[in-house]
């Protein structure tokens, strides 16, 4: 339900509890004040304090959006602005950006006293934060990004809490967070575009162009006062001698670049950081800020605190921790004993972490002065600048950041790369900027001591690793998918238009195409004038663009004959083919491999559970060169179900051919080998072949058709949240299903080994494929991929690997609500009902919103004879899903209860 309260509204309930009045919950979930009856002295102090404390977080929610908007404002058209005038917003952007650092711990500190007073006073605080994020007329959907810290700070505030009224604003919290998330997709995909409509939330998107935006900024802001107000002090560099020259990358080798982080180590950031970048095998440089790895005492004495774990994990994995001042203060103006206290203490804590630590120093801000120089010559230190600024700390936007690098670096060719390892969207950026340096061949280099030099062994890993970080980079998904039952003079097939409806709906639900861009036809449309039309005219009309690509399905006969020649040529069947009429009425593969040739699409991949031969191969998988310029090299890729003589197995479980039923089970995730959430065609090959193979008579081949630059299809694995939550609803496979599954699942244990994968080429050879190696990802990425491992298993009814696997993502990730649930769920299954409750229990300590877990612990404390217990956990049920999936069962249960 949509929040309608406007921001005179959360003033009014700072009023109102001045005057002694309470809150309460009302059926839209939102509090609404009703008359105290209490009015004693010491509740009256309670409130009186709540009132000034509600008073000073507003505040600083206001002065968090300000300096938001005045960074904004900074650099809203930086391209226009000079060298000089460029370098002095960085410098004032990133001290907004520090204020608002500071201002999220003073909320800190306010959340914490908000959350010692009294019930009613506290959850009225946490409504006013809400309905001003959510509802306040001045804010546009973009200002509403400057509070995500603030909601996930408020979220684990109230996770705390197992009121049902904090539960209900726990949920509210939670879909803020997933509108914020909406809010930024939107902004990433087009800047000035105008918005699309999503579902409603509490935060309500708008309609609004990035440009309004800029213009209603530039009312309240103007850049040059901005720069005012903070004063234009930042001298440039003076002329230094050799040995104090500072470091700015222009003299690396071309295509050479350093990453470095700045500002941390980040409780959770710079770990995700870390994992990234051992995912890519990349080295990184962290300048790291003193206070948040320990302290100086009076006397000298270091003290480190849990953050310098982190920093040793940077050591022990290859990174370089480097020296970015004790408090970040702007050095610049800064002289003497503090000056000098600034730079040698945070050395001297880093010394304490390891003495092998690099002597490399950044200045904050860049700011410097003389003296500042002079003292790192005393101390042996070396200031290292930066040439490519990715204004991760001013730019809200994940692909804009993406942009900003990869455009300087096109002009530069080289440099040391500025980032910082406090801020999520800098995790979320680092990936796709990897992906992109890694295919235009870009060598990354760090400290060896004496210079920056390339780490061989770094890079040599990177160019292994090359194969698996690609990435689709799709403009548009274009998909033709025809199945045929009913052939008018050729035997009838059974499963071929289920099949191609299966394929269909996991195109569109699972693998990200788009509804209007999957065209069908099946049975009687299946003529060869339809067939031929849909990629002559469809897809020709369609205007396809050439970072596009194009899927084809096909389940139906399929033929070959042998030419004069002596060749091979193998065809489809459509519906109203005449067997003795093939070389007339059916298509030949050499038409599609033509059309093929001639679609304007990056990626063109065919799919045929069909058995013929005869298709022409011209080589098959690329190799990691080809790989990591995918999004460069046009590809045409071809599987098929089997050879020619060789007949379809058209028996396979629910309703589908052997074959479509192992390519449903790899796009659902088997046939990502190696982990990284993509599915390559080479991968699928790699998992059907052998599969089908060994449960049929069935011979799958692979290869790419004439017109291939050595290019790879690319399915990427759509992720709905964080998946589903098991409970009694949850569809299992059936027998029948498991046991087909098991027999592939043992004729692709290989796909896992160091062993090549043989399996058939599309002219009747074989290939080998090497087995990619495992991806390794951060805790959230590991986690969630072991919870999606548990699920596969579960539904095979293998509890005992289910179990393990939900441990497992435990263990990467302790508050993972979802895993939590499904092992608590798998020991319902195995009638272990004291575990299970305890599980449901943990699910919602960690996530008191969902609802599904009070339907498993009310089941779980109903079979331990708990009634009352139950009845407490399915009313909690009803309390925030009256109209839910299971609201009918949880009333028919309690009638019995």
């Amino acid at each position: 339900m949509k929040s309608k309260p406007l921001l005179a509204v959360s003033l009014a309930a700072l009023i109102a509890l001045v005057a002694g009045i309470s809150y309460k919950t009302n059926q839209s979930n939102r509090l609404t004040p009703t008359e105290n009856t209490s009015n004693n002295l010491a509740g009256q102090a309670s409130q009186s304090v709540s009132t000034d404390v509600n008073q000073q977080l507003q505040s600083e929610l206001n002065s968090l959006l300000g300096n938001y908007r005045k960074i904004i404002v900074l650099f809203a058209d930086e391209k226009k602005l000079k060298e000089k005038e460029r370098n002095e917003a960085n410098r004032v952007g990133q001290a907004l950006f520090h204020e608002n650092l500071t201002r999220l711990n003073n909320l800190d500190l306010i959340i914490q006293k908000i959350s010692s007073s009294k019930a009613e006073a506290r959850l009225g605080s946490y409504e006013q934060v809400l309905t001003y994020i959510e509802s306040n007329p001045d804010l546009y959907d973009a200002d509403r990004l400057a509070f995500r810290e603030v909601l996930l700070r408020l979220q684990k505030a109230i996770a705390s809490e197992q009121t049902l009224p904090a539960i209900k604003l726990h949920k509210r919290v939670s879909e803020d967070i997933a509108a914020l998330n909406d809010i930024e997709k939107e902004y990433d995909k087009e800047l000035k575009e105008v918005f699309a409509r999503f579902e409603t939330r509490a935060i309500e998107l708008k309609r609004e162009r990035w440009d309004d935006y800029l213009v209603k900024l530039s009312k309240l802001y103007n850049r040059e006062q901005i720069l005012k107000d903070y004063g234009v002090i930042l001298p440039y560099p003076e002329k230094l001698d050799k040995d104090e020259k500072e470091i700015f990358g222009y003299e690396l080798p071309s295509k050479t670049i350093v990453l470095t982080f700045d500002d941390g180590p980040h409780a959770s950031y710079t770990e995700e950081i870390a994992a990234i970048l051992k995912q890519y095998n990349v080295p990184g440089i962290f300048f790291q800020v003193g206070q948040n790895v320990g302290k100086v005492d009076a006397t000298g004495k270091q003290s480190l605190n849990k953050n310098a774990d982190t920093s040793k994990k940077l050591m022990d994995a290859g990174h370089v921790l480097a020296n970015h001042s004790f408090s970040h203060a702007l050095l610049s103006k800064e002289s003497g004993d503090g000056l000098h206290a600034e730079i040698e203490r945070t050395d001297q804590l880093l010394k304490t972490i390891n003495a092998k630590r690099s002597p490399l120093f950044r200045f904050p801000y860049g700011a410097k002065n003389k003296e500042g120089m002079q003292i790192l010559q005393t101390l042996g230190l070396r200031s290292v600048m930066w040439n490519i600024d990715s204004l991760d700390w001013a730019d809200p936007v994940p692909s804009s950041i993406v942009n900003r690098v990869m455009n300087n670096l096109e002009k530069e060719k080289r440099g040391i790369v500025l980032f910082h390892d406090i801020h999520e969207r800098t995790v979320k950026a680092l990936p796709m900027i990897l992906d992109k340096l890694i295919a235009e061949g870009y060598r990354f280099a760090t400290w060896d001591g004496s210079e920056f030099s390339v780490s061989q062994k770094a890079n040599a890993q990177a160019e292994k690793a090359g194969i698996t970080n690609i990435t689709s980079d799709y403009q548009n998904s274009y998909a033709i998918v025809i199945g045929i039952n009913d052939y008018v003079k050729w035997p009838k097939l059974q499963y071929a238009v289920q099949d191609a409806k299966a394929i269909r709906e996991t195109l569109v639900n699972r693998l990200g195409f788009s509804n209007d861009k999957v065209l069908t036809l099946s049975n009687g449309e299946a003529t060869r004038n339809n067939i031929l039309a849909l990629f002559h005219d469809k897809l020709a009309h369609a205007q396809l663009k050439k970072d596009d690509r194009v899927f084809i399905f096909f389940a139906g006969h399929g033929a070959t004959r042998k030419l004069s020649s002596g060749r091979n040529l193998g065809y489809i069947i459509p519906v109203d083919s005449d067997p003795e009429q093939i070389s007339v009425d059916a298509i030949p593969m050499t038409d599609l491999q033509n059309i093929a040739e001639s679609l304007n699409a990056k990626h063109v991949f065919f799919v045929m559970d069909a058995c013929y031969s005869g298709l022409g191969l011209t080589r098959g998988g690329g190799t990691s060169a080809f790989l990591r310029e995918n999004a460069k090299r046009i590809g045409r890729q071809m599987l098929t179900a089997g050879g020619a003589d060789q007949l379809v197995a058209d028996g396979g479980p629910n309703g589908h051919s052997v074959f479509t039923w192992t390519l449903l089970q790899a796009l659902n995730g088997k046939a990502d080998l190696n982990g990284d959430n993509l599915i390559t065609a080479t991968e699928l090959a790699a998992y059907i072949a052998p599969a089908v193979s060994a449960v049929s008579q069935q011979t799958p081949a692979f290869g790419s058709l004439p017109g291939s630059e050595g290019g790879e299809f690319i399915f990427e694995l759509k992720k709905e949240g964080e998946g589903e939550f098991l409970n009694a609803n949850t569809n299992q496979l059936s027998s029948e299903a498991i046991a087909l599954n098991n027999k592939i699942t043992e004729a692709t244990v290989k796909a896992g080994s160091k062993e090549p994968i043989v399996i058939k080429n599309l002219s009747g050879g074989e290939q080998k494929i090497a087995a990619p190696k495992l991806v390794e990802g951060s805790s959230k990425q590991m986690a969630q991929r072991a919870n999606d491992l548990g699920l596969v298993h579960y539904r095979e009814k293998r509890y005992a690997e289910a179990e393990a696997a939900f441990t497992e993502a435990l263990k990467y990730r302790p508050e993972f609500a979802l895993a939590a649930n499904n092992l608590g769920f798998v020991y319902l299954k195995q009638q272990k009902y004291a575990e299970a409750a305890r599980w449901f229990e943990n699910t919602l300590q960690i996530d008191p919103s969902r609802a599904i877990a009070y339907v498993n612990l009310g089941d779980a404390r109903m079979f331990l004879n708990e009634n009352e217990k139950a009845k407490k956990a399915f009313n909690s049920y009803l309390e925030l899903a009256p109209n839910g999936a299971n609201a009918a069962y949880v009333r028919e249960t309690l009638k019995k209860l």
